[in-house]
């Protein structure tokens, strides 16, 4: 039996294997050189002139020295002055305290004062009432607003509509300055109130505001202005009459209707309901006013 020969192993040609780190060539070179070769040999060169380190001659230990004192001497001073300017700061923060609370008292001692005038005004207002008008003098009191009255009445509270302030536009409602639709204007209070006058109210006020024969709704800026006083919403409406028959002839009139439009286009909310007892209080500010026939002039026919 012959045997076939083998070919011989040619180990010279075979491919090295390769290694784990192969596809890692970048990383393991940023590893091997962690210092840029720039900074090494400006690093070397410096070693090589001698300026690397700490100065080592007497006049550049001297500079650092100085700057050193310099340094700290500025921190010292600054941490000096603030403190010895903290006591200052804190009086003159003490006597603003104290100026702002002399004022208070001031104001509530002028507010005190204004309180009493009103009341003594008032009862002058009301004894000449009693003076020109006999017994008539109580009507005419409460016709004036000069009185604080309480009664049966009604409760009607008037409020923006639900995100009013993001605005909206080309409505009939919009003019100049107020392009949100969903606001209460000030004539549409000015409606409101009439409408309850018209419908038997015998007194009537706007949050805490009585209204009088001569008082005035209006606008200033985004505010409504009650005898110059702005109010803020939701306004409540007090009115003193026949309870249930008040609000009924009111929501029937074109005025109550008027307020349910605003309701049903725009938003507005508002509710009414009859309440067993309201009070409102004397007008705040009230002009007297009175008229005299002119004497004829002589050799006048």
């Amino acid at each position: 039996m012959c045997g076939m020969s083998q070919p011989p192993n040619n180990r010279s040609s075979a491919t090295p294997p390769a290694r784990p780190d192969a596809s890692m060539s970048l990383l393991t070179h940023v590893m091997d050189h962690s210092l840029d070769e720039g900074y090494a040999e400006a690093s070397a060169r410096r070693e090589a002139e001698g300026t690397a380190g700490l100065p080592r001659t007497l006049r550049a230990k001297l500079a650092l020295a100085a700057g050193l004192v310099l340094a700290a001497l500025v921190v010292t001073l600054g941490a000096a002055q603030a403190r010895a300017t903290a006591p200052v700061l804190a009086k003159e923060r003490q006597e603003l305290i104290d100026r702002v609370e002399r004022a208070d008292r001031q104001a509530d001692t002028l507010e005190r004062d204004i309180e009493r005038l009103r009341t003594e005004v008032a009862d002058r207002q009301r004894e000449a009432l009693k003076q020109q008008g006999g017994q008539q003098a109580q009507l005419v009191a409460l016709l004036a607003g000069a009185t604080e009255v309480h009664g049966p009445g009604v409760k009607l509270v008037v409020d923006d509509a639900k995100g009013s302030s993001s605005g909206g536009g080309g409505g009939p409602r919009e003019s100049a300055g107020f392009s949100d639709t969903g606001r209460v204007r000030d004539r549409d209070m000015q409606r409101i109130v009439n409408g309850l006058w018209q419908s038997g109210a015998e007194a009537v006020s706007i949050n805490g505001q009585r209204l009088t024969a001569l008082s005035a709704i209006r606008a200033a800026g985004d505010a409504i202005l009650v005898d110059n006083r702005p109010l803020v919403p939701p306004y409540e409406v007090l009115a003193i009459g026949d309870g249930k028959r008040l609000g009924t002839v009111f929501q029937d009139s074109v005025d109550g209707q008027y307020l349910h439009v605003l309701q049903e286009s725009y938003g507005i909310r508002y509710t009414l309901s009859p309440v067993g007892e309201v009070k409102l209080p004397a007008a705040s500010s009230l002009t007297v006013r009175t008229a005299t026939a002119e004497e004829p002039k002589k050799g006048a026919s």
